[in-house]
């Protein structure tokens, strides 16, 4: 049963660093309009030393928790279970308090990012490319499991980077095959390109964007556009952001935690967008 919207209920994303955090924005504007003037979304800066502490000092208010980096593999072991998905990448970026006391976490990463691509009307790929190789790479390959059909080329910068994600392709059943970065460009004449490297990494990859690009699935949100993400729609390419994977985990996460469906994915893009455009 969906709590009352009057009941005291907390939630929080927590991270280090975690001040650039838009969670608040997203979490907050979902409450509002869902009705729930007694929730409150706040945003602690946590590392994994502080986690476990951190954790068995919130009380019965607390409904949930949104985590980023470093958390989302050190909360694993505090949990009294995690979903499939979580399990599928070793990631939890969502945990979820139970009525009766337990902690249970998910990750809405990967059913996040292919619902942004659905929405941009991208269902299923024949194949695919990844820039970059860490966290985000790892859960990009399980929402490419669920509808790419054929290979993934994944540009990396060193043998042990291409060795973790041809791991990764085993473990998430998708065909690997892994490249050097200094053939990043290739990459770029794929049907799907997902980004999942940090800020300034492909700004040099700019200049060889085709003249008639694809789909552009670049993870980063501030600074928007990157430079990558601006020339794919000068030429006309449809561009899947960071913002689109951001609001559709987190209209995940407030379904989980508040039990109300469905959350508002308008109203939350919206807030976002009106707080990146104020920064």
């Amino acid at each position: 049963m969906p709590p009352r919207a009057t009941e005291a209920r907390r939630a929080a994303v927590l991270g280090k660093p975690i001040a650039h955090s838009l969670s608040p924005v997203l979490h907050r504007a979902a409450y509002d309009e869902l009705g729930l003037a007694g929730w409150s979304y706040g945003r602690f800066e946590v590392d994994e030393a502080g986690l476990p502490g951190f954790v068995a000092g919130l009380g019965p208010e607390w409904a949930g928790l949104s985590l980023t980096m470093p958390l989302k593999r050190a909360v694993i072991p505090l949990l009294d279970g995690i979903s499939e998905t979580a399990a599928s990448v070793d990631a939890v970026n969502t945990v979820v308090f139970t009525e009766d006391g337990r902690l249970l976490g998910d990750n809405t990463d990967i059913p996040g990012m292919v619902a942004a691509l659905r929405e941009h009307g991208i269902e299923q790929v024949e194949s695919a490319a990844v820039l970059g190789a860490g966290a985000t790479a790892s859960s990009a390959l399980a929402a490419l499991a669920r509808i790419c059909t054929g290979e993934v080329v994944a540009y990396v910068r060193s043998a042990a980077r291409a060795a973790e994600m041809r791991e990764w392709g085993e473990r998430l059943d998708v065909e690997v095959r892994t490249a050097d970065w200094a053939d990043a460009a290739e990459a770029l004449r794929a049907p799907l390109v997902v980004a999942t490297t940090p800020a300034g990494a492909t700004d040099a990859l700019a200049a060889a964007v085709p003249e008639r690009p694809t789909t552009l699935f670049d993870v980063l949100y501030d600074p928007w556009p990157t430079e990558l993400a601006a020339r794919w729609s000068m030429f006309g390419g449809a561009v899947v952001s960071g913002l689109d994977l951001l609001v559709h985990q987190a209209v995940l996460q407030v379904e989980q935690m508040t039990g109300r469906t469905p959350a508002p994915l308008d109203a939350m893009r919206r807030a976002g967008e009106k707080a990146l455009a104020e920064r």
